[in-house]
């Protein structure tokens, strides 16, 4: 039996800006933190039959890889020569569909029980590169880089994307008080809002590739204003940060009607009048996680008025461990 984990993220700064209609053309940029809400997967050999057995919101029983419909599963088994006899089960502390990357989570979680199951070691990088590859080629989502980067290596990492796709991964120069104010001053607040961001990003895409000023610009924004956020950080300026994410959210809304609406207006305006600096929704946008950034004297007013407009608010840690194996016996 083995039993992994796999951290979620919240982005920074640059999102978007890792599809790779846009880098493919000019390069992009994320800044992302892994936080210590996580992805298990499960994984065993039954001795009993020789049945593929996939349990997540729904069961499965098959004989072989291709009649699994779970659309990243079947990939990832059939890519790692995968046969029968094999049970995979997840859990997550977050339900999937909110803007903390949980697809590309659940395929590292998993790519990471898979090599311990195969007794294979593999360098984190190519990890993270052989998820991309599985999730954005072989099963067609519409997805960046970052989440699977992320879940593979923790931490608050810098990535730098070149046209053909390699990754430059370099840690947030960070001084341990800096990152004690950003804990400290940024929140997390659940919508109750799930949405598949699939239809977004695959519309970001298309009209990156068709070259429409609006989109292209606003990713140029994004990643300029990702570098920017970056430099605020690493000099401990968090007010500056808050400042750069409302920046960044308004731009971001520039790209796509669904990535907002008059509910999630309403809420960001309620928190700006009540102490948040800035701030923006995880993910592709419609729905999931709030971030917001609020200096700790105007948090319990924020948290107060929040809480009563029905969001929830998240508590969190960030996470520097990455995918890692829990069990195996």
């Amino acid at each position: 039996m083995i039993l992994t984990r796999a951290p979620f993220r919240i982005s920074l700064g640059g999102g978007g800006t890792d599809l790779p209609s846009y880098y493919a053309h000019y390069g992009g940029f994320i800044l992302s933190a892994a936080i210590n809400k996580y992805l298990y997967v499960y994984v065993n050999r039954p001795a009993a039959d020789e049945f593929i057995r996939v349990k997540y919101s729904r069961y499965e029983q098959v004989e072989t890889a291709d009649e699994v419909e779970h659309d990243l599963v079947r990939p990832c088994l059939k890519f790692l020569n995968v046969g029968a006899s094999i049970e995979i089960v997840s859990m997550a502390d977050i339900p999937a569909g909110t803007g903390l990357g949980s697809s590309s989570t659940y395929l590292v979680g998993l790519l990471t029980a898979l090599f311990e199951l195969k007794r294979e070691r593999m360098p984190i990088q190519t990890k993270a590169e052989i998820a991309c590859h599985i999730e954005m080629e072989l099963a067609g989502h519409p997805v960046g880089k970052q989440d699977h980067y992320l879940a593979a290596f923790g931490g608050i990492p810098c990535l730098e994307i070149e046209p053909d796709g390699k990754v430059h991964v370099t840690p947030l120069d960070i001084s341990v008080t800096a990152l004690e104010d950003f804990r400290n001053s940024v929140t997390l607040f659940y919508t109750g809002v799930t949405r598949k961001a699939n239809d977004i990003l695959r519309a970001q895409q298309q009209d990156t590739k068709s070259g429409q000023a609006s989109v292209v610009d606003s990713l140029h924004r994004t990643k300029e204003l990702g570098y920017r956020i970056k430099e605020a950080l690493e000099a401990g300026d968090i007010e500056l940060f808050g400042l750069l994410l409302d920046e960044h959210w308004q731009n971001k809304k520039k790209r796509s009607t669904q990535i907002s609406d008059s509910r999630i207006d309403a809420w960001y305006d309620l928190a700006r009048e009540n102490g948040a600096l800035g701030g923006k929704i995880m993910g592709a946008g419609g729905g999931g996680f709030f971030m917001f950034c609020c200096p700790n004297g105007c948090k319990g007013r924020l948290r107060k008025t929040l809480t009563a407009a029905g969001l929830r608010e998240m508590p969190y840690d960030f996470d520097f461990e990455g995918a890692k194996v829990l069990v195996n016996f």
